[in-house]
């Protein structure tokens, strides 16, 4: 059996990984090809191309990257014509996998959504590409299934892969004994996985380090950067700033999830590590000024944070906006700081919430289900009209 994979972003390089991975434990024959990171290169992907080290955001840097886009879908779908794939699993990164699901419906090969955009909360009327070049929605949360169902899609509740890694996960003992000394309170900032983040929130979560610091000296703040060139960026920002309570590093978010008393962290699936760790945050994501009525006009979910998506009510403070809100941000940290009792209140709602929630095996799961519908489906043919 043969499985095409499509991942464009670092965390669908990850679940992607752990899916690879458990298809593999079911059915050691199966082979993984597509297009994704180093994590599935590892878990045994055969890449036709690095798509996750072209992760972008926004409407300028995808048309700076069209040519490259329209070469890989011309080769995916040379891929679909030629080799026939029983399956194709498409890993969230909505822009991209949407015309590959157009172009396998073409080919008549069946197609799997495996962390699916949140068309809930972002411009609904994606449904109908769902509906029409989509097979199967295999949702990463509670209340996904329903929601697609009642618009005519085939979809089933998994649980999310991310707990999979999380449950996996080790972390540098060394490195956390080495920063955990004397009785300062670790604040963790997390600036998010994608260059466009990091370079747009990096100013308010240091704006509000540093009203955090003047009110309570007795604060540090550890910097979790997902690549080298996060800790470069945040390197040269800090340069000059005077702020040598702010240390950025790479590659140790578990880490300092593990340290922080609290943390600021962009919107993403870092929430989900933030509620498996238990740790009480503030969350931000910074957007342009022209980018606001857009969002304004599309966007649907109540939250922008997972946590407070599961919970159905406000556990995170979040801050959506198009200007620094670093006394807001600011404000809530302390609060955490200086009264023990609203601290405990949040960590006691994370753990009901992560007994809930938090559970692995969404990529065994997700596994089984494919390698069932492709053995039970005969593949389709074809059609003009699907072009």
């Amino acid at each position: 059996m043969r499985i095409f994979l499509c991942a464009g972003e670092p965390s669908g390089d990850l679940h992607g990984a752990n899916l690879v991975q458990a298809l593999r434990r079911l059915d050691p024959n199966v082979e993984c090809v597509g297009y994704g990171g180093d994590r599935m290169a590892r878990a045994g992907c055969r890449l036709l191309y690095p798509l996750c080290r072209l992760a972008v955001m926004g409407v300028l840097h995808v048309f700076r990257n069209a040519a490259v886009f329209l070469d890989l879908l011309v080769k995916a779908d040379r891929f679909f014509q030629y080799e026939r794939p029983d399956a194709v699993i498409l890993i969230d990164y909505p822009g991209f996998n949407w015309w590959m699901a157009r172009r396998a419906h073409f080919r008549g090969v069946p197609v799997f959504y495996f962390v699916p955009p949140q068309l809930w909360g972002w411009a609904g009327w994606r449904v109908k590409k769902m509906r029409r070049w989509v097979d199967h929605v295999l949702c990463s949360l509670p209340f996904e299934e329903e929601w697609y169902r009642e618009r005519g899609v085939d979809a089933r509740y998994i649980g999310h892969p991310y707990f999979d890694e999380l449950t996996q996960q080790t972390w540098d003992r060394e490195f956390v004994d080495q920063q955990r000394v004397g009785t300062e309170k670790i604040i963790g900032l997390l600036p998010g996985s994608r260059n466009q983040e990091v370079e747009l929130n990096l100013p308010t979560l240091a704006r509000a380090a540093a009203l955090v610091h003047a009110a309570r000296p007795d604060t540090r703040f550890l910097l979790a950067c997902y690549k080298p060139a996060h800790g470069q960026y945040a390197e040269q920002y800090l340069q000059g700033r005077a702020m040598p309570y702010i240390k950025p590093f790479v590659g140790r978010t578990a880490e300092i999830l593990d340290l922080a008393t609290a943390c600021i962290a962009v919107s993403g699936s870092v929430g989900l590590e933030l509620l498996y760790h238990g740790k009480p945050a503030v969350v931000i994501y910074r957007i342009r000024a022209y980018h606001t009525p857009l969002f304004r006009l599309l966007m649907k979910a109540p939250c922008i944070s997972l946590v407070n998506l599961l919970a159905g009510k406000e556990i995170f403070p979040e801050f959506l906006r198009d200007r620094c809100e670093a006394p807001a941000i600011a404000g809530h940290v302390l609060s955490w700081l200086n009264d023990g009792a609203a601290y405990e209140t949040v960590r006691g709602q994370l753990g009901e919430l992560r007994e809930r929630f938090a559970s692995p095996g969404a990529c065994e799961r997700a596994a089984r289900y494919i390698l069932d519908a492709c053995q039970q489906r005969p593949a389709r043919r074809s059609t003009q009209a699907a072009a």
